[in-house]
């Protein structure tokens, strides 16, 4: 059975959306976009980028059960948007990403957008932002507990979405460091005999 189809408006202006993600807004009214991709004529695609771009509020809807919800970029600033494109073999098919920095690797951002295309990817993907923002020595045997504790912690949270996975990532310096002492003296993090250990932050 086919998706239902997913449509994004702003002022005569529409496109369908095939992936999105999101969180509500604090004020509840409409939804956050973290992520957005969209297809359709290439003239509207480009329009509803720069109108969104510029904090235009816009309408998701589900065609098939006639529902829709106002929609907004994050409130991330415009210069922190990327937008990415291609063109469909489709006749005027026309695909376009708007991603924020915090969802690019590699970001200087201590919080992070992970968009992992399975499941099985967001631990790898996970530590890989660790270990480069963090001036914490990680090791990558760690990968698979180190999302484990994101998760119980509430220091990666999975976005509402479609079409992909997303979580959004605040890591706490800190906190990680006395967690990872706690696990090496505890036995439960650890590296194979063949591997050297990376020394923990004192």
């Amino acid at each position: 059975m086919a998706s239902p189809t997913l449509i994004i408006h702003t002022k005569r202006l529409s496109a369908s959306v095939d992936a999105f993600a999101w969180e509500p807004d604090p004020a509840g009214c409409r939804i956050q976009l973290w992520f957005l991709s969209l297809l359709g004529p290439k003239e509207a695609v480009k329009a509803l980028w720069a109108r969104l771009i510029k904090g235009e509020v816009a309408t998701i809807s589900v065609e098939a059960f006639g529902k829709a919800r106002f929609c907004a970029l994050a409130l991330e600033g415009p210069r922190v948007w990327r937008f990415f494109t291609a063109r469909l073999r489709a006749a005027a098919g026309y695909h376009g990403v708007l991603v924020p920095e915090a969802g690019l690797y590699p970001t200087e951002r201590a919080d992070f957008l992970l968009l992992p295309r399975r499941l099985d990817e967001a631990a790898r993907l996970h530590y890989q932002f660790l270990n480069r923002q963090l001036d914490l020595s990680l090791h990558p045997n760690w990968a698979d507990r180190l999302w484990e504790r994101a998760l119980d912690t509430g220091e990666a949270i999975a976005l509402e979405s479609h079409g992909l996975r997303a979580y959004r990532c605040s890591p706490n310096p800190v906190v990680l460091a006395d967690d990872l002492r706690a696990g090496v003296r505890q036995g439960t993090l650890h590296v194979n005999d063949a591997d050297t250990p990376h020394p923990l932050p004192r």
